[in-house]
């Protein structure tokens, strides 16, 4: 079988049971104020201290945790990160920003305005209007031209440009100047419903204009950037990336001088916002996956003279390695993390002084995958009794209760509950009765009580969980029970980041997965691979491509094409919708929740937190007071 080649920031977005990374970002291929526990998920507001600017002191700098210093600043190459993204949201333009319900609206620093042409009109034209103030740091100003050599690199027309294509850039067939240098036309080859999303980031046309520029590594200070900041300083060696003001910035003045991106391991996040050496750091993986206090050694036989042995109550320390958000990292988690780890983990980061902890559900939708091509979940009579057994709410409850957030649950495969659109459609698997579907697939439970069996086999499934992880651990936990009071039995099998992919689920050796794939603001196109239907390779393999479940079907896809084309709002949600039914009536996958992220950041910093769809607006974020 053929292994579908993910890109790294591809990888950092797909592991893990809701474990969130330190930053949120597009995906090339494709992160409540002191009172934590009353945010509300379905808020949309995701959970940043903010701060009139008027209230925000100029000067001074932030330190703030990430993963490591990104190989590259250009998000559509295969070595871009989640931090990648990060830094370049302060640094390059994106026409389009979303809200807190994941919807795309205009950044008035780069956009004064854009139309499409109405539905059913032929072609579908897209007019830019870029702000006439918007130019590089060399004092140029961002042109068609910038737009015309960004399609061609990730339009996939010349293979020469070596990084991943997102969606829609193909369906563009030229772009040119309109009435002034200001103006831009953009005309598709064929209606894309979801062009709000293309351009973001947006790089100079000296970047993206050749192969050889575009597959350069992007970093340091000597490129083009548009952003409130510059890159002052870029030490790989030394773990630190340093941004300073734009002194050509045209919008509102970032508050903050200078903003040291520091590498520091989540193991360490702890103990660096305690000794006041960050002031911004993202703790789910520091959470997450902590791990018990090693015990310990066994005293000698004591003396009189003997020196008292260390205590062996354990720290709330965390020794944890970087989480996997999304699809995993490339280090592997520690296989020793325990949710009482985790636990007092998280009270030492609630105690902290002058330390407040953000906390939110992500833009990430957590999943049981259902393996139609492994063992008896070929069946999809019984697939849909499975789906239907799985108690969403009592796993919700596991995954997020213990860390101060509401259990809510999910109800939809493409949207999360705070998208606009959400819809529960969850009864579409069929009646509630998992009991009688059970006994219909012809999985009788005995008298007894106990394990179904089917012609003398028992049920019995392997559950592929991520290793290292205190949420996948309580979602596995009760998961587990949850099935186990149906007649199911449910073994659950650990994988390390670096073998979760590419190793397990594209392999396909297990029944049952739990990872989460990213919430995108064009669930059209992002979300179409995970559910197409798989195709053979040349030599006649079937591949899945993305669809780890490994079951699809023609009428999923054409629905999932008409949303991407379809140019009315309201009836490109009703086709995501009737794709949805259709996934759910299928027994492809389960929704479970909504990722949690956890970000702590020093006592008087505004603008910061748990982002939710967005990201930083950097000018914005500094000392309040």
């Amino acid at each position: 079988m053929r292994v579908r080649q993910l890109t790294s920031a591809a990888v950092a977005l797909l592991l893990a049971a809701g474990l969130g990374g330190c930053s949120d970002g597009p995906d090339p291929a494709r992160t409540p104020d002191p009172a934590p526990a009353s945010a509300d998920p379905t808020s949309g507001t995701g959970d940043v201290r903010t701060a009139d600017r008027t209230a925000v002191r100029g000067g001074g700098r932030l330190r703030w945790a990430v993963d490591g210093v990104p190989a590259t600043l250009n998000v559509y190459q295969g070595d871009a990160t989640a931090d990648s993204a990060l830094l370049a949201h302060a640094l390059y333009p994106s026409l389009f920003r979303p809200d807190g319900h994941g919807r795309l609206v205009p950044d008035p620093d780069y956009l004064v305005g854009a139309e499409s042409t109405p539905p059913g009109k032929q072609p579908q034209v897209v007019t830019y209007r870029l702000n006439p103030r918007a130019v590089w740091s060399d004092g140029t100003p961002l042109t068609a031209a910038d737009l015309t050599a960004q399609r061609a690199a990730l339009s996939g027309l010349d293979p020469a440009y070596q990084g991943g294509r997102p969606a829609g850039y193909d369906a563009i067939d030229a772009i040119a100047q309109g009435a002034d240098p200001h103006e831009v036309r953009v005309t598709f080859r064929r209606p894309y419903a979801e062009w709000r999303s293309l351009f973001g980031p947006l790089y100079p046309a000296a970047e993206t204009a050749t192969p050889a520029a575009f597959n350069r590594a992007l970093t340091g200070g000597e490129h083009l950037s548009a952003g409130p900041y510059t890159v002052s300083g870029y030490d790989a060696a030394g773990g630190q990336v340093v941004l300073a003001r734009n002194p050509r910035w045209w919008g509102d003045q970032p508050k903050t001088d200078r903003i040291e991106f520091i590498a520091a391991p989540p193991e360490g996040r702890l103990d660096a916002l305690d000794q006041n050496r960050l002031d911004i750091a993202p703790l789910t993986a520091a959470v997450d996956q902590a791990v018990p206090a090693p015990a310990p050694a066994a005293s000698a036989t004591p003396t009189a003279s003997a020196t008292p042995t260390a205590s062996a109550t354990p720290t709330a320390t965390p020794t944890d390695t970087p989480a996997a958000s999304g699809t995993p990292t490339a280090e592997a988690a520690p296989p020793g993390a325990a949710p009482e780890a985790a636990a007092l983990a998280l009270r030492r980061a609630e105690g902290l002084h002058g330390v407040i902890v953000h906390r939110a559900v992500g833009a990430s939708l957590t999943q049981l995958t259902l393996n139609s091509a492994h063992g008896p979940l070929a069946d999809p009579a019984l697939r849909l009794a499975l789906t239907r057994a799985v108690d969403r709410r009592r796993i919700a409850d596991a995954a997020l209760t213990p860390l101060g957030l509401p259990g809510a649950p999910l109800g939809s495969h493409l949207l999360a509950g705070d998208q606009d659109g959400y819809r529960d459609n969850s009864a579409a698997a069929g009646p509630a009765d998992a009991a009688r579907l059970f006994d219909e697939a012809g999985w009788k439970r005995p008298d007894t009580g106990g394990t179904r069996t089917k012609d003398d086999k028992e049920l019995t499934l392997t559950l592929l969980v991520p290793a290292g992880s205190a949420t996948a651990k309580r979602t596995a936990d009760a998961l587990t029970a949850d099935l186990g009071e149906s007649g199911v039995e449910v073994k659950a099998v650990t994988a390390s980041a670096d073998t979760f992919v590419q190793d397990q689920l594209a392999a396909g050796e297990y029944d049952l997965a739990l990872f989460s794939w990213p919430a995108g603001t064009s669930p059209a196109s992002e979300q179409r691979p995970v559910y197409a239907k798989p195709r053979p390779d040349a030599d006649g393999t079937l591949d899945p491509g993305s669809n780890y479940a490994r079951s699809g079907t023609e009428e999923i896809d054409r629905l999932f094409d008409r949303a991407t084309a379809e140019l009315d709002p309201a009836a490109r949600l009703g086709l995501l919708q009737e794709a949805d039914v259709r996934i759910w009536q299928l027994g492809h996958s389960v929704p479970l929740y909504q990722r949690p992220e956890l970000v702590g950041v020093r006592a008087g910093v505004a603008g910061a937190g748990v982002w939710g769809y967005g990201w930083p607006r950097f000018q914005d974020v500094g000392w309040s007071g």
